[in-house]
């Protein structure tokens, strides 16, 4: 069995043969396979390993666009809670500005809240709406009853003028001519309309108001109205005289409140436009209980508080 191959080759030098065994060229044809098989894998590889490459480079951009973003969004967010912080220490600065203020209308009125009271509740307590105020002006005397001209006698001690004693004198005298009109300063029953023999006030109208309180217009020349009669802030119930233990015209003035003696005078500069004063000039009344009292009652017409001269004002 012939196993050789001849092999010619010719060059310048003339012709050259040599015999190749197959099993020689059975291993040089495999080292081609291998070597053409690793050029092929080695090649794919290469390929895979740039595509894989590349895609890590395109994830490697897309992380840090994302990263870039993130890192705006978190300056974006840090601004925005500085500004909150702001805008929170402000409230919180306007807060303790508002419950200082409303410390000091609660102290003004009476009011002595718990130390574990919601704000937005004292706030509702102790707010007087127009409404409030215009309920509190119709029910609770205020204003002046006569044109107010000054006054003659004072609240507090003093000599009496016809008796020349020293007493202490309830009301106020103010100053009138005779026949002067007598208006009630809120509404009210009429509880007593007429002379009255024990207190020397001469002809006396009492009316009895809302929440306890009373006034009394004393030295009267005529009364126009009846004991039982309901009047409204602002009627015409008298005239002004010097009846009783009086020295000359004029009207005696005074406001009570369960009994106790109030200075006329707080009341009849209580306007609207200085509601608040008489709550820090007269501490005999609950304040806080009559807030309360009222601040549900709606009125459907209020009656105005006659304008007072500048002198009462003052």
């Amino acid at each position: 069995m012939n196993n050789h191959y001849t092999v010619t080759i010719h060059d310048d030098n003339g012709v050259k043969q040599f015999s190749v065994n197959k099993f020689v060229k059975k291993i040089v044809l495999y080292i081609a396979l291998f070597i053409l098989s690793s050029t092929i894998l080695g090649v794919g590889t290469i390929l895979y390993l740039n595509m894989t490459v590349d895609k890590i480079k395109e994830r490697k951009n897309s992380l840090k666009s994302d990263y870039a973003d993130l890192i705006l969004k978190n300056e974006k967010l840090k601004k925005n809670i500085g500004i909150t912080n702001k805008l929170m220490k402000q409230k919180q600065q306007e807060l303790n500005s508002l419950s200082s203020s409303l410390t000091e209308i609660e102290n003004l009125i009476g009011l002595t809240p718990s130390a574990d009271q919601p704000l937005q509740e004292r706030v509702k307590i102790t707010k007087l709406s127009s409404q409030n105020i215009a309920t509190l002006m119709q029910f609770l005397p205020n204003g002046s009853p006569i044109e107010y001209n000054g006054i003659t006698s004072k609240f507090g001690y003093r000599i009496h003028p016809t008796l020349h004693t020293k007493e202490f004198h309830p009301g106020i005298d103010m100053k009138a001519k005779m026949n002067t009109p007598v208006y009630a300063t809120a509404d009210g029953i009429i509880e007593w309309a007429g002379y009255h023999k024990s207190s020397g006030y001469g002809n006396l109208i009492i009316i009895k108001h809302n929440y306890g309180f009373r006034t009394y217009f004393g030295h009267l020349h005529k009364v126009t109205v009846k004991s039982g009669k309901f009047v409204k802030k602002g009627d015409l119930i008298a005239y002004t005289g010097t009846s009783g233990m009086s020295n000359g015209p004029h009207l005696h003035y005074e406001v009570r409140y369960m009994g106790r003696i109030l200075n006329p005078f707080w009341f009849i500069k209580w306007t609207v436009q200085n509601y608040q004063e008489i709550f820090q000039k007269e501490k005999k009344v609950p304040w806080q209980s009559l807030i309360t009292a009222t601040a549900q009652i709606k009125l459907m017409q209020q009656t105005p508080t006659p304008p007072l001269s500048q002198m009462v004002q003052k």
